[in-house]
């Protein structure tokens, strides 16, 4: 059971709005600019800040891998949750979605029994919901989080709304994963292949008509092939095991641990290979389709 902390009380939107935007405005982030349309970052390049300074380091820290969740943009940010941390009630002004990548983290409605969802789980939040957020003690609770637009504000638990969406809590052994046989890839493997083959779970969106839409991407551990988006950003963030990245115009490839990120926009190839040591899996957020290809297919 986690100890739960919580705040006295839950700060204006205006004052949290402005912490925010001093905060999370400095934080450096490391990105290679491989190409004028392409970025790497490493999460151990990250600068983490607090979200409420005035708890410090028992404040989830924050680190930005891609956008400005303090702006009117996509945004990807890596949260790292103190131990045993507990957030009191409260809700948010826009809908996020977030993957577990270390530890254990319960996010539910306040009267919730604690269900603990650990690394590769996913959940969403909708917008005006009220819930709690908590990190398992000794768990070192990590978890990569994005929103589609923005500011990130955090709001009174007594403005909560209804605006439809109903939350998500997926624990990471109940994501059901489509091998090569059910989803159009790049290359049809052999029987023989399908064992070795990468795998995805879609997890929202539609890939029909070019709409936003995030999946999980599973690659066998040893794994060597190509990612391939379309005319629209594609962003992916490591969640489970080492992933070599390289571009094309890269001299030399990219070692990337869990909560690092590539992304880049239109047709690029991205070259990608899974450490022999575990699967790798990789959250995908983009428009419409994008191809995987094993090495060897050409």
């Amino acid at each position: 059971m986690a100890n739960r902390s919580t705040f006295s009380t839950i700060a204006s939107t205006t004052t949290l709005l402005g912490l925010l935007a001093t905060l999370l405005g400095s934080a450096a982030v490391s990105a290679q600019d491989i190409s004028p349309a392409a970025e790497v970052v490493l999460g151990s390049d990250l600068t983490f800040v607090p979200l409420n300074p005035a708890r410090g380091d028992a404040a989830p820290q924050a680190g930005v891998l891609w956008g400005d969740i303090k702006r009117n943009v996509p945004s990807g940010v890596l949260l790292k949750f103190a131990d045993g941390f507990s957030s009191p009630p409260h809700i948010h002004n826009i809908t996020y979605r977030a993957v577990v990548i270390e530890g254990a983290v319960h996010n539910d409605d306040p009267n919730a029994e604690e269900m603990w969802m650990g690394a590769g789980s996913y959940w969403t939040q909708p917008a005006g919901e009220s819930h709690i957020t908590a990190g398992a003690n000794g768990s070192g609770a990590t978890a990569f989080l994005e929103i589609l637009e923005g500011p990130y504000l955090v709001q009174p638990a007594e403005e909560a709304l209804d605006n439809g969406e109903r939350p998500i809590n997926m624990d990471a052994s109940n994501i059901v994963w489509l091998d090569a046989a059910d989803v159009t890839w790049a290359y049809k493997p052999t029987n023989d292949e399908i064992e070795t083959a990468p795998k995805m779970a879609f997890l929202w969106g539609s890939v029909e008509n070019d709409e936003k839409n995030g999946t999980f991407l599973k690659l066998p551990a040893g794994y060597d092939g190509t990612l391939t988006g379309n005319d629209a950003w594609l962003r992916a963030v490591v969640i489970r095991g080492e992933i070599n990245h390289q571009l094309p115009d890269a001299s030399k490839s990219r070692e990337l641990e869990p909560g690092s990120y590539f992304g880049a926009e239109g047709d690029i190839r991205h070259h990608i290979s899974c450490g022999t040591g575990q699967d790798c899996t990789l959250y995908i957020s983009t428009e419409g389709r994008y191809a995987i290809a094993d090495s060897h297919k050409g």
